[in-house]
Parts: structure tokens; sequence; C-alpha cells
């Protein structure tokens, strides 16, 4: 078998790993790919929203499938593309791809569906946001409608904050296109949780629940980044399993439904984040793949029969998930985000990277590196490494991610000692290795 794996982050090494660790004769190829996947995969020099350079390469390579990581080339079509030229390829089509894309779209299609989630108002004016801050009151939640690369979302305390982001979005075109749509939504408390499923667009299969940690630093404070940490299983003293199926009843199975009525059936891989609010589980946002940092901790940490390789093959070529598939917890894994100097705002790049030997129970990912002239790893992106540490408990796991961490070399570095803190504090054991 030989899979192509359309993308050059994080979360496309973990494909990389994973699909390896699945069937070790499977042949690899990524494009671009980066410098931790080329140790798994023949990469090639392809961008990911080069559709058709993409297809050429499919073509050449003869892959069996390909894998797209990205959002950026599913909401430009990429799998109607290859679905008309015959290829196989697992991951939804442009008009599905839409509930991420488009916040909007997203928004309508739940309230239609009675799918729980915050109200909201979306909005195109000045005029309209203020009205709508003034209807939720202080805390709020902006949003630029469009893709954002995870940047979008801004959590708002003050009416001077919420003023201040509908500006930056609406006026000062911070995100582009993708700000000139904004949703001004009712603030959700609650704990948050993503949850992965593989779908055929009729049948979901759910992953490990994961938690993600937004904020650059520890104790959940400063900027709103991509993603700064993961870990899973998402474990809750009051019951995952409960929270599962609820989220697989209420949002999950519903949203599917949704989508085959309004005639853009969806498969491949639906992310939803959900908040676990006092009312139940309510959508945060949908995403049309695989999250990152999530990928890197679900995947090391689960264990799923038939393998995870075969459930993606299955959609790629359009075939129906099985009736049976068993997904487990084979480890606790906890991944810690290392980000480059400047990072959201203005990041640094360039940076030589040194990195200590690799212990027995840390996965290291590469997410934004490449090779120097001369060799040297560099800094290449905001997000740099994940490194994930596995574990029999928890707070195994988070000190291996953490000390790690720690001895990871490059200027500039910054990262969180604190992923997980809330299963750390529910277990009462101190923070950090």
């Amino acid at each position: 078998m030989k899979v192509l794996i359309v993308g050059g982050g994080g979360r496309e090494h973990a494909l990389a790993w994973r699909l390896r660790q699945d069937d070790p004769t499977i042949e690899l190829v990524a494009a671009p790919g980066n410098p931790g996947i080329a140790g798994l995969a023949t990469c090639f020099d392809v961008a990911a929203t080069d559709i058709d350079g993409l297809l050429a390469c499919a073509r050449r390579e003869d892959v069996t499938f390909t894998l797209v990581g990205p959002e950026a080339p599913l909401a430009a079509g990429i799998v109607d593309r290859f679905r008309d030229e015959g290829l196989a390829i697992f991951g939804p089509t442009r008009g599905a791809a839409m509930i991420e894309s488009s916040k909007a779209f997203s928004k309508t299609l739940m309230h239609e569906a009675g799918i729980p989630t915050a109200d909201s108002v979306i909005c195109t004016s000045m005029a309209e946001a203020a009205a709508a801050v003034e209807r939720f009151g202080e805390r709020v939640v902006i949003k630029a409608s469009g893709l954002a690369a995870g940047k979008g979302v801004i959590v708002c305390e003050t009416r001077s904050e919420s003023g201040a982001a509908i500006t930056s979005m609406l006026e000062r075109d911070t995100f582009g296109d993708a700000g000139r749509t904004v949703l001004v939504e009712e603030f959700m408390e609650g704990e948050e949780l993503s949850l992965f499923a593989v779908t055929d667009g009729e049948r979901a299969i759910p992953l490990l629940p994961a938690q993600d940690h937004k904020r650059l630093l520890d104790e959940d404070r400063g900027p709103n980044t991509g993603g700064m940490g993961a870990y899973a299983p998402a474990v809750r003293g009051d019951g995952p399993t409960d929270a599962l199926q609820l989220v697989m009843d209420r949002i999950v199975e519903p949203t599917l439904r949704a989508m085959r009525d309004r005639g853009v059936p969806f498969t491949g891989l639906l992310y939803a984040g959900v908040m676990l609010t006092a009312d139940g589980p309510k959508v945060v946002e949908f995403n049309c793949r695989f999250g990152d940092p999530e990928t890197e901790a679900v995947l090391p940490a689960m264990r799923c029969d038939p393998s995870l390789l075969e459930l993606i093959r299955r959609v790629a070529a359009g075939e129906p998930l099985p009736n049976q598939c068993t997904v487990t917890a084979s480890a606790h894994a906890v991944t810690t985000v290392l980000a480059a100097a400047g990072y959201p705002e203005r990041t640094r790049t360039g940076d030589r990277i040194v990195l200590p030997p690799v212990p027995d129970q840390v996965l290291v990912f590469h997410a934004g590196t490449k090779r120097a002239s001369d060799g040297d790893l560099v800094t290449a992106g905001g997000r740099v490494l994940a490194i994930t540490g596995l574990g029999d408990s928890f707070d195994e796991a988070q000190r291996r991610s953490v000390d790690y961490a720690s001895r990871v070399e490059f200027d500039g570095k910054q990262f969180r000692t604190d992923i997980g803190w809330r299963e750390l504090a529910r277990l009462s054991l101190p923070r950090g290795a």
C-alpha cells in the first residue's frame, strides 16, 4: 500500500507515524512534508494548496489513496478534483468542508438542525457587531467566519476588548477575507473537549476524546494560539464515556444527518470542539480534518481494531465503515508544543534547534522545522515541535513531555509547563516536572 499525505506540520507527522505503526510495510510519500516526516516518507516539494501539483504527484507515484491534513486544500476542493479524476482520497468535498471554512454556514446549520451551540449573531458591519455585543453582555466571543489558521477566535472579557476585536476584523482586515464576516457569540462556561470522528457520511466512529490548550501561557493566560498542547484521553471524574455518548448522540450524528439533508454529505474526519456546560455538551466549532495539536496526543494514545489505517482507506475508497470497531486507550498521552520566538504575533524563524537524544515513551513531532543550507535543523514556523510523553498514568505522561520539552534548545523557545492542568487539579498533583 502506498499513501500520499498532504501537509507538512505536526499533525501530518503524527499521521505518518500512526500509519507506519498500523502497517510497517506501508510506503509513504508526503507533500511538502518536513524534516521529521522525511524519516518516514519520501517528501516532494509541492505545496499543500497546489492541487494540480498534488494530483500530478498522486498519479506519478501511483498511490493507493491520498490523506489530506490541513484545511486549506479541503476548502479549495481537492477532494472534488481527485474524485473527478477517479483517485481515492480521504476528506470532505468543498461543499462539506464549509462546516469549517464558513462559521456562518456552520452556525446556521446547527441552528436549523437543533444542534446545541452558543447563541450568536452573524455580522458584516460594525453597527451590527456592536448591537450583538450589547445583547450578550461584556463577556463574548468574537470569531472570524472564514479560515484564519486557528487564530480567528478572540475571547473577550470587556466591551473594550470586544470592540478592539471587531475593529481589527471588520475595519483593519487583520484576517483578510476570513474576517469580513464575523460571529458575535455568547460566552459559554464549562470545560472544552475535542472529539474526532471518522465517517463515511452515514456512520461515524469516535476516536479518543482530547483537550486542547489555546492560550500561549501557563494558567490559560496570554493570547490565543493555534494550540499550545493537548492530552488524551481527556478523562473526567464524572464519567468520560457518558460525555462521549452525549456528544455522539446530540452533536455528531445530527450534524451528519443535517449535512446529508443539505446534499453535502460529510466524509473524512469530523472534528467537534465541544463545551461541556451545565446544560450538556454544546458545539464551540467544527473542523473538517484532524486537529493540531490534538492529533499528536490522540493517535499515540489509542488502540483501534480495525486499524485507523483501514478505517481511512475504506472512507477514501468510498467503502462503508465496518459495523464493529473498538477504540480504546493504550496509554495516556500529553503533548507540549514548543513555539518560536515572537509567536503568535510576530514569529521569528531561522533559529538553530538542538534536539537531545529522545528517550523511550517520548515522541517528537516536527511542526515548523526545516533544514538550513548547512544541514542544521532550524525553526520555520510559529509552532516548531510537538513533544508527546506517554505513560501508564496521566502524571507520568505529563512529566515526560515537560521534561523533554525543557531540554530542547533554540533561541526564544516558548512552551507551557501545565498542559492538562485541569486533570492535574482533579488528581491533586503538582504541575510541571
